[in-house]
């Protein structure tokens, strides 16, 4: 089975590093339940798909334009 690019897993620290966050920030948020914010459990390693950061960062962004502009 062939995963697009958007299915692709990241670890937790590429994840961070898209975010501009710390690692440990992603896991508070986890802990917390701050964000609403899908992690994939691999054993005991958390992982982020890619298109999930990309439809977090997308519902976080203000002042987007509109389609009329």
């Amino acid at each position: 089975m062939k995963l697009n690019e958007n299915d692709r897993l990241l670890t937790r620290k590429e994840a961070a590093q898209m975010l501009g966050v710390k690692e440990m920030t992603l896991a508070i948020w986890k802990t917390n339940n701050r964000y609403n914010l899908p992690v994939v459990k691999v054993g005991r390693l958390a992982k982020y798909r890619y298109k999930d950061l990309l439809d977090f960062i997308d519902k976080r962004t203000v002042n987007k334009p509109t389609e009329c502009e």
